[in-house]
């Protein structure tokens, strides 16, 4: 179960960079797309960092 969310945490990071590219790539073309993506990256970099707090107390509690 707990290599599951790992693995997770890791695809929230790796969503954060292609949407990061994404916006890098469209910035002068489409710039309220790349806000849209700029957005998406900071929300799956909170994510991680949610999840990963979560991760942690559950594994101190055992």
């Amino acid at each position: 179960m707990m290599k599951f969310s790992k693995f997770f945490e890791f695809a929230y990071l790796a969503a954060a960079a292609f949407f990061l590219y994404e916006a890098v790539v469209i910035w002068n073309d489409q710039r309220n797309q790349a806000y849209l993506f700029l957005f998406f990256v900071v929300i799956a970099i909170f994510m991680f960092f949610f999840r990963r707090h979560f991760r942690h107390k559950y594994d101190n509690r055992k």
